[in-house]
């Protein structure tokens, strides 16, 4: 017999350790650890430039190269984690995060910042980061569970980046960049032992399986692709990442532009990281009780509205800070909800594959936010038109998730022969 979506397998079952309350304390550390020093890599762009003579561009490209190869690892750490057990993933992820640290410590060139900071932490947090965490949620956690649990899972993510911006910080100013980089390197290693409790036996077919056990990786790829909720849902999701890359780089220099101080800049993205801790825990109560394709489109159009206001009257450090709030209330919030429309329709079986899909559209989308915020600016002297796109593209988001089917796709049931 197949085991069912949110039970625990006969191997879960047997390590009576792994209580759901362990399952989502050790998940939730996993998301801190993953979120945590990616977020605070900004810290590094002025020493390591300063050291090098390097001009920002070296950095930001390297970061660049870090969230579009995240994004297109994750479909493949995705796969293998559903095939082979989540539990090796996270173990190659880990010691890739570890060791593109430790690499970005002894960077003295370009090349090697690339090959550090870009392509071993991107195709590492691929490996260990918050969404593989919350699709083992979803396998893991009875259903009444889930919807909390990855709300927690989520703001988890966010309050790495509340607490490793002032660690790493601390940690520069007192022992030097170098230092730092070490002993966030040493802590990503942590995520091993911590995964242990999120592991998932490695799929077994059986003559018996079910239609959603039995189904390939090509079959299970059709199947989403060919499905028009799912499409509308990864076309939304590209949106989430436009505008959160877009913010993250390129709103600290807008402030600056504006007058405001680099203080207050940093208040602001503080308060994206705490009320985000808010934002996730609240969807991910709600969405046990309210339509998905609902919560989804109100968060894309609450950001449509708030980026409105924000750029429609005069910039002070109030409205940077509230801006940096109702930003925090629906940065990740669309996490929770778009991985458990995933599981609903397709079921668990090739959930952190076809999530790790819709992670592309995301990542794809923050790569172009950056990119072109840089390139708009060279141009025009303004930010002006990308805060424009990030607003025709949510409102074009919240109507995009309206016509979204919750309900699992119709599979043909096998026939005895």
């Amino acid at each position: 017999m197949s085991t069912q979506a949110g039970e625990l397998g006969p191997d879960s079952r047997s390590s009576s350790w792994r209580t759901p309350a362990i399952i989502i304390l050790c998940g939730c550390a996993i998301g801190m650890l993953g979120f945590g020093p990616r977020s605070a890599l900004g810290f590094f762009v002025q020493p390591m430039s300063h050291e090098f003579a390097w001009g920002r561009d070296v950095f930001g490209l390297a970061i660049a190269f870090q969230n579009l190869l995240w994004g297109l690892g994750q479909p493949l750490a995705g796969a293998v984690a559903d095939r082979f057990g989540l539990f090796r993933v996270m173990c190659v992820g880990a010691l890739l995060y570890a060791g593109g640290l430790l690499l970005m410590r002894y960077s003295s060139t370009p090349l090697s910042l690339n090959l550090g900071a870009g392509v071993m932490v991107g195709f590492g947090l691929a490996g260990c980061s918050f969404n593989l965490v919350l699709s083992a949620f979803t396998k893991l956690l009875p259903a009444e569970k889930r919807g909390l649990a990855l709300g927690a899972g989520t703001a988890a993510g966010s309050f790495g980046q509340f607490l490793f911006a002032p660690i790493g910080v601390a940690l520069i100013d007192n022992f030097g960049w170098q230092q730092a980089l070490t002993v966030f390197g040493f802590l990503m290693l942590l995520i091993i032992p911590l995964s242990l409790a999120l592991s998932t036996p490695p799929v077994a077919t059986t003559a018996n399986a079910a239609p959603a056990d039995e189904q390939t990786f090509t079959k299970a790829l059709a199947e989403a692709f060919g499905h028009r909720s799912y499409v509308l849902l990864v076309l939304g999701f590209f949106t989430c990442g436009f505008q959160l890359a877009f913010i993250t780089v390129h709103l600290p220099a807008f402030l600056v532009d504006r007058g405001i101080s680099t203080q207050t800049g940093g208040w602001v993205i503080a308060a994206i990281g705490l009320f985000n801790i808010m934002g996730s825990l609240s969807v991910g109560y709600l969405q046990n009780s309210l339509p998905k394709r609902y919560i989804l489109s109100a968060i894309y159009f609450t950001r449509a509205l708030a980026t409105l206001a924000f750029i429609s009257f005069p910039i002070t450090p109030f409205s940077a800070i509230a801006f940096g709030a109702v930003s925090g209330l629906t940065w990740l919030s669309t996490v929770p909800p778009t991985s458990a429309l995933v599981a609903l329709m397709f079921g668990t079986r090739w959930l952190a594959t076809l999530y790790g899909f819709a992670f592309v559209s995301h990542q794809v989308g923050g790569f172009l936010g950056v990119w072109l915020g840089g390139i708009v600016f060279e141009k025009f002297g303004s930010y002006t038109p990308i805060w424009w796109l990030s607003i025709l593209f949510g409102v074009l988001s919240a109507l995009i998730n309206l016509p979204i089917v919750e309900k699992p796709v119709q599979r043909a049931v096998a026939q005895p022969a």
